[in-house]
């Protein structure tokens, strides 16, 4: 496989389905910001047609198409347009979705297929579009699908969303390995966000007649948003955002057994938000919302970060971080070991060179009683050895504190070092 030549965003030219609201829109924002030329799609053009003038009045250079993710032809005729405004582009960013919360079987037929067309087919049409102009574009570049951490642990209550979500990720996977065995420079990413704080609630489709909301812990936007743009410029595979949605996922996927009961009782009751005013009545699964442009809403105690998308978009600034770590613990354990603690029964070097004094006075003890002609009588073995075995002591405790300072030192090296080869990748 073609290695993609990814470049730096204020190099790119960058496409947005689901530009108006949530992930897509904070991606949008911080795109602007670091110089990239944005291409947005969405079904409403009110909103987008606010988000290009808000990006152009801060120097970005934007332009947009009133497009549904799940019409094939309208997005070839969007991708057309930009290739006429930006010379094509460089990163695409299957961005666009909705939700159902209800049971499976409360679900429309047409409601059921609806949200496929959206979640799925979208996915399909823009991969396919975007994978055809990419493979003879000069260094390639990247397709990069926001997925979910509900396409690898489902749960009740949105149920029709995992499904989708579970296809999505099928088709991501199988999709890049036959682009492997053509040998194409296409960077191929899926993102998994966890729960994210966004309208995605407000704009879902609600069948349960009360107010949901996603449970936590709950992560901004604009956290997808950095791990998005990270991809657009360096190849990800896969990529997870919320250490509570992988713990979730790893629990589904090790203990199904288990999980599946908890889920079935506890999801429910986690997605009602029980100090919500009334649920909003309209929502975007078959309409776009003409709601503005939110980003976020008002969930409480919201993460701005999350460690866990992070060391695994700094793999080696991380692995550096660890082996510091490693390095400053053994060095303590060791000058435990080797120093003890003047109070405590005799430990480390103490209790060696007591064992040691112990062996030579029983040596000569046994040498002396042999007496073999008085040739080897009280040669005092352990009088000899008592001086070395002291030097040995005093140099070991003169020594802890510099070895502990060598290895905190080595620690301090090897995370440097990290951080070098880590900024040289992000710059090159």
């Amino acid at each position: 496989m073609s290695r993609p030549a990814l470049k730096p965003l204020a190099r790119q030219t960058i496409v947005i389905t689901g530009a108006t609201s949530g992930i897509g829109l904070s991606t949008a924002r911080r795109a602007a910001e670091r110089g990239a030329r944005l291409f947005l799609i969405a079904r409403g053009e009110k909103d987008l047609r606010a988000l290009c003038e808000e990006l152009q009045s801060r120097g970005a250079r934007s332009a947009y198409a009133v497009c549904d993710v799940a019409d094939a032809e309208g997005l070839r005729a969007a991708a057309d347009k930009c290739e006429r405004l930006f010379g094509g582009f460089d990163t695409w960013v299957n961005n666009a979705g909705v939700s159902i919360y209800g049971p499976i079987r409360d679900t429309r037929p047409e409601d059921h297929r609806r949200l496929f067309e959206t979640n799925y087919w979208g996915v399909v049409n823009g991969t396919l579009l975007a994978a055809e102009r990419l493979r003879d574009r000069p260094g390639g570049g990247s397709i990069i699908t926001v997925g979910s951490v509900l396409g690898d642990a489902p749960i009740p209550i949105q149920g029709v969303y995992s499904a989708s979500k579970h296809a999505v990720r099928g088709f991501i996977n199988a999709f890049r390995m036959e682009l492997m065995r053509e040998g194409a420079p296409i960077s191929m990413t899926l993102v998994k966000p966890a729960a994210i704080d966004t309208p995605y609630k407000d704009h879902a489709l609600n069948l349960t007649g009360a107010p949901m909301r996603n449970p936590g812990p709950v992560y901004a936007a604009h956290v997808v948003a950095d791990v998005i743009l990270h991809c657009a410029q360096k190849p990800v595979r896969e990529i997870t955002v919320g250490g509570g949605g992988r713990a979730m996922a790893a629990f589904h996927h090790l203990l199904p057994g288990v999980a599946e009961p908890i889920f079935a009782l506890l999801a429910p009751l986690m997605h009602l938000d029980r100090g919500a005013r009334a649920r909003p009545v309209e929502d975007a699964l078959w309409d776009p919302t003409e709601d503005g442009l939110m980003e976020e809403t008002a969930y409480p105690f919201v993460r701005r970060s999350s460690l866990l998308a992070q060391a695994r978009m700094h793999p080696r600034m991380t692995v550096g971080g660890l082996f510091g770590v490693f390095l400053i613990a053994a060095g303590v354990v060791a000058a435990q070991r080797l120093i003890g603690r003047e109070a405590q029964p005799a430990t480390g070097l103490k209790a060696w060179r007591e064992r040691a004094e112990g062996w030579a006075e029983g040596l000569g003890d046994r040498v002396r009683d042999l007496d073999l002609g008085g040739r080897f009588c009280d040669l005092h073995l352990a009088d000899r050895a008592r001086p070395a075995l002291d030097r040995a002591g005093r140099y070991a405790k003169d020594h802890a504190a510099e070895g502990v300072g060598t290895l905190a030192a080595l620690a301090a090296v090897a995370g440097a070092v990290a951080l070098a080869l880590n900024e040289r990748d992000r710059f090159r």
